[in-house]
């Protein structure tokens, strides 16, 4: 059913129609990878201050996803992967038919977030108190990165609309990043007291 492909075919049909450049160039874009930098960093910070176990490896994870997501924010690494599927669907000849494989790929992308997200709520569910706005951002921005990637267009209007010059799109996504680093700088303050 499906045309035998190389890698190396794919790759080259990728770099036809996607080149690495910087995705967001406006201030709004660049605004927002400082946050997630910025939110790394604090993720760092409070993984430093924490015993070993569950609430420092959530937040030594938060620490590697804040620094994916900031690099992926302005190299837009989902769009290679879109234009990887798209060439895949044209070179195995099923692109008349790759709508049935999206709203798969898309159903199986949700499946496996709501069951990652479940375990890690569930892990976590003693520290929810100390722990759950970091928890409720982490699932703000992971929620808008899902749906930027999977490109609904009706949501793709709605976020980037604007209001007094700025975009939803930015609002959305800093609202879950601002949660997270207020997260973590009240452990950060709750920890420095402590030693005092």
């Amino acid at each position: 059913m499906f045309a035998a492909i190389t890698v190396h075919e794919i790759g080259a049909c990728t770099l036809e129609s996607w080149t690495p450049a910087i995705g967001d160039p406006t201030i709004w874009g660049w605004a927002t990878v400082v946050v997630y930098a910025l939110c790394s960093i604090l993720a760092v910070f409070v993984a430093i201050r924490m015993r070993p176990g569950r609430r420092q490896l959530f937040w030594i994870l938060m620490a590697f996803l804040m620094a994916f997501f900031a690099v992926n924010k302005e190299l837009d690494l989902q769009s290679a992967l879109t234009a990887a599927g798209r060439c895949l669907a044209k070179l195995q000849g099923w692109y008349d038919e790759r709508h049935i494989v999206q709203r798969r790929f898309i159903f199986l992308l949700l499946v496996t977030a709501t069951i990652g997200f479940s375990i890690g709520l569930y892990q976590m569910r003693r520290h929810f108190r100390t722990h759950g706005v970091a928890i409720v951002g982490l699932a703000t921005v992971a929620f808008f990165v899902a749906v930027r990637a999977v490109g609904f267009h009706d949501v793709d209007k709605l976020i980037n609309d604007n209001v007094a010059d700025i975009r939803f799109n930015f609002l959305f996504e800093v609202s879950g990043l601002i949660l997270i680093a207020s997260n973590a700088i009240y452990l950060l303050v709750v920890y420095a007291r402590r030693r005092r």
